[in-house]
C-alpha cells in the first residue's frame, strides 16, 4: 500500500505541475533552463519539429508493444515525458542531468518507458522503439545515454542532444517516413546505428523543476 501511495503522489504532483503550466504559469519554464530528474517535457525532433509521442495503441508487427511516433501538433498531452534515473541510481528529483548520464523517459499518460530492442521498426526496418512496462516494471531496454551536441556539460532547454540506447547502441531517430493509417500524419520513430542529423532532439515545452544543487557547471 505504501508503494501505491508513492506512485499516486508522484503522478498527482506531475499532473499538478502540468495543470499549472497549461494555465499560464510561464515563470517555471522561463526562469528554469536546466533539465533535471523529475522534469516533465516534450522532446522535439530538430529537423522535422515533430514531438516524441505515444498513446495506448500497439504496433501491428514486431514486438506488439505500445507504439512510439513523431507527432506534428504542439498541444497534445500524449507527448509529455518524465525524465527519470535508472533503478537503483543515487540521483534525486531535481538533480541536473549531465553529459553521459544514463536516463529513462517515462510516458506521462500511459506510464510506459521509452524502450528499444532487436525487433524491426514497421516502416524502415531499423530498430523498433516502443513503449514498455509500467511504474514497477522496467529493464535495461529502457536505458538511454545522453550525448550533448556542441559545448556544455549540462542538458539545457533548447539544447541539441542525442539519446543512445544502452543495450543496442542505436540512436533515437525519426525522419519523414509517415504512417498511412494513423491520424495526423504521424511519423516513424526508430533506432539507427549511425550519427546523423535525424538523431538530434531538443527539450522543448514542459515543466522544468528547480535544481537541488547551487553549483552549476
Amino acid at each position: 500500500m505504501a508503494g501505491g501511495n508513492v506512485l499516486f503522489c508522484a503522478t498527482f504532483a506531475s499532473l499538478l505541475w502540468l495543470s499549472l503550466f497549461s494555465h499560464g504559469s510561464a515563470a517555471v519554464t522561463e526562469e528554469l533552463k536546466e533539465v533535471t530528474f523529475g522534469t516533465v517535457l516534450k522532446l522535439m525532433h530538430e529537423r522535422t519539429k515533430f514531438r516524441l509521442h505515444s498513446h495506448d495503441v500497439p504496433y501491428g508487427s514486431g514486438s506488439g508493444q505500445q507504439s512510439i511516433t513523431g507527432f506534428g501538433g504542439v498541444e497534445d498531452a500524449n507527448s509529455y515525458w518524465i525524465v527519470k534515473a535508472p533503478e537503483g541510481s543515487d540521483a534525486q528529483q531535481g538533480d541536473i542531468v549531465s553529459e553521459g548520464a544514463v536516463i529513462r523517459l517515462q510516458h506521462m499518460k500511459t506510464r510506459k518507458w521509452l524502450h528499444s530492442h532487436l525487433h524491426a521498426s514497421p516502416i524502415s526496418g531499423n530498430a523498433e522503439v516502443s513503449g514498455f512496462g509500467a511504474d514497477d516494471q522496467s529493464d535495461t531496454g529502457d536505458l538511454w545515454i545522453l550525448e550533448i551536441e556542441g559545448k556544455g556539460k549540462i542538458w539545457m532547454r533548447d539544447q541539441r542532444v542525442r539519446l543512445r540506447h544502452v543495450d543496442t547502441g542505436v540512436f533515437l531517430h525519426s525522419h519523414d517516413k509517415k504512417y498511412q493509417r494513423i491520424a495526423g500524419g504521424q511519423q516513424e520513430v526508430c533506432g539507427v546505428t549511425k550519427r546523423t542529423a535525424d538523431n538530434i532532439w531538443i527539450a522543448a515545452e514542459g515543466v522544468y523543476l528547480p535544481t537541488t544543487k547551487k553549483d552549476k557547471v
